[in-house]
């Protein structure tokens, strides 16, 4: 009996998921009709977020959605789960490589910086990490414009409350349509479209350097941080960790301050 109220209960979160997927799909329709753009174009990892939003754009535009794969100094199996995603969910999309972009303005950078004796190498690899967000978000929206698409994020909840993403990197985008949504959901919904198996079980990870994931770099959980914006009590450890992060990330939720002026 408790198996089978146990499948009845899937089943039914299962439905109101639909229900939910169904709506986001609408909005982006919404939003690309007000804008008068002609459709969507999301950056894909391999990861489970981006899994969730490509196939979230497929099903609001099948014939104008895109899918790009970005692979920075990237290992060749982010770039073959991110050819399974966009292949599984049917997107169209395609692998702009920019390492050697990424190399170059590395180098020039810390080369005059060098120069002029400002050099700092205790921030090279937060240096390193941004610029490769930020030259995949100018990509995106070099493909953005060209095509007259919007640029769909993929932060989750758990990332926009703690500023886990980058500044005008993969912060830079038109529109949020999972930032409701806590991590844990994430994975229901991917289920729900048929994410592969395989993306699921990926720990999360922002690709930034060999070995990163996301709660090393985080210094605390998803699941923490879920329970956290579910109200439940954690570990007061983890409640301090993931404070600090949003009050020092604050700025990254706002316009850039201005001064008022009145003379």
């Amino acid at each position: 009996m408790s198996k089978v109220r146990r499948g009845e209960s899937l089943v039914i979160m299962s439905k109101e998921i639909e229900k939910k997927i169904d709506v986001v799909v609408d909005w982006f329709r919404k939003q690309v009709k007000s804008s008068g753009t002609k459709g969507l174009v999301v950056g894909i990892s391999g990861g489970i977020d981006s899994a969730v939003v490509a196939n979230l754009i497929k099903k609001a535009c099948p014939d104008n959605s895109m899918g790009v794969i970005l692979p920075v100094k990237s290992s060749l199996k982010d770039v073959e789960d991110g050819n399974l995603v966009a292949n599984t969910c049917g997107i169209s999309h395609l692998t702009i490589d920019l390492s050697q972009q990424h190399e170059e303005i590395m180098g020039k950078v810390v080369d005059e910086l060098k120069a002029t004796g400002e050099y700092n190498e205790n921030n090279l690899r937060m240096m390193d990490a941004n610029l490769r967000a930020r030259l995949r978000m100018s990509t995106l929206y070099s493909i953005a414009n060209n095509l007259n698409y919007l640029v769909a994020g993929t932060d989750n909840a758990a990332e926009v409350h703690t500023g886990y993403f980058t500044k005008y990197g993969d912060g830079g985008v038109d529109l949020l349509p999972i930032a409701s949504l806590k991590k844990y959901e994430v994975y229901q919904w991917a289920q729900v479209l048929g994410v592969p198996q395989v993306i699921l079980d990926r720990a999360p990870s922002a690709g930034l350097w060999e070995g990163q994931t996301d709660e090393i770099e985080m210094g605390v959980t998803y699941k923490s941080i879920d329970q956290y914006l579910d109200g439940q009590p954690i570990d007061e450890k983890d409640r301090e960790v993931i404070d600090r992060l949003h009050k020092s990330s604050q700025h990254k939720r706002q316009m850039p301050p201005s001064p008022e002026i009145n003379i």
